[in-house]
């Protein structure tokens, strides 16, 4: 039983934040914005936050300091994806190109800003993780639950089912997630009642780059003491939760669970009774999460219905 916990738990830490940065994508191309970037804007929140918590650990600690650095990422991935935003949006880029290169510059511009703001000059930033909680009261007396959910955990876990029920909330309960969903279809017939196709896909990219930036550190804080300028291909592993989630909030977590359980097989493999003992070189136990991503996409793209308009550079004139 006890190795049932381990694993649950596991697949917590790895499968919030695909969560977090899968619905911060599915806002994006629910505007009509396609938006690759999601690992570039992680890596980028995930160093500003980790670096703001590098330099306030002397002054404060536990999850005070980590509701702050939730703070910061996620303003520091908003501000990177209104270059995506511009690009894509004002400029009718190719929304392709614009996300692939935002991936590119980010990790360079965390190894350069890292080595020169440190006074070690080395890219790799260090941090005291001071922000696990042993067991949350009363709630982990609770029978099985408790267990599972209240017990060796961190408050990012509980912040992404509370951005689940936002997000569900507002994408169809809300005049905003109409007026959005709207954009992602049919922009023309938005704009014909008077909708800002302009401003909603801002929201939208805005939204994204937000909720990418807290999943960098929400990746990173459970699984590390330190960040080096990657977040190991989640970005990219979060598009095919949103793909293989069909751009709504249920079914991306249910992927995201998949994906999770996936990425903790290839990670813990060695604690799991019955896989250990297998003669599987590790480098193949490691591949585990990406080859799931490769047949579940084969099996299941044909029956992909994105928004009609994602990834169509919006032109007022055009009818």
């Amino acid at each position: 039983m006890s190795t049932i916990y381990f694993l649950f738990q596991q697949m917590l830490l790895f499968s919030v934040p695909l969560l977090i940065v899968a619905l911060g994508g599915m806002f994006s191309e629910r505007s009509g914005v396609v938006n690759i970037a999601l690992e570039g804007i992680m890596v980028m929140g995930a160093f500003c936050s980790i670096f703001f918590i590098n330099r306030m650990q002397d002054v404060m600690s536990g999850n005070l300091l980590l509701i702050l650095a939730i703070l910061v990422a996620a303003a520091s991935g908003l501000v990177f994806s209104l270059l995506h935003a511009y690009a894509a949006i004002n400029m009718r880029a190719d929304q392709t190109i614009s996300g692939t290169a935002l991936n590119m510059i980010a990790p360079a511009v965390a190894i350069y800003m890292a080595r020169t703001l440190q006074t070690n000059g080395v890219q790799q930033i260090n941090f005291t993780n001071t922000f696990r909680i042993r067991e949350v009261p009363l709630f982990s007396r609770i029978p099985v639950l408790g267990d599972l959910l209240f017990k060796n955990t961190y408050i990012t876990t509980y912040l992404g089912l509370v951005i689940l029920a936002v997000s569900a909330f507002v994408l169809y309960k809300t005049r905003f997630g109409l007026r959005l969903r709207s954009c992602g279809e049919h922009p023309q017939a938005a704009d014909s009642v008077g909708i800002n196709v302009y401003r909603i896909r801002y929201a939208g990219v805005m939204i994204s780059g937000a909720l990418a930036g807290l999943g960098g550190l929400v990746f990173v804080v459970p699984t590390s003491t330190n960040f080096n300028a990657t977040v190991a291909g989640y970005g990219f592993l979060a598009l095919a939760v949103l793909i293989f989630g069909q751009w709504k909030p249920l079914r991306i977590l249910f992927a995201a669970f998949f994906f999770g359980l996936m990425k903790t097989i290839a990670a813990s493999y060695s604690g799991i009774a019955g896989l250990k003992d297998l003669p599987i070189p590790s480098d193949v136990y490691k591949m585990i999460p990406y080859i799931a991503t490769l047949i579940v996409l084969a099996f299941t793209s044909r029956k992909s219905q994105a928004p009609r308009a994602s990834g169509v550079p919006y032109d007022k004139g055009s009818r």
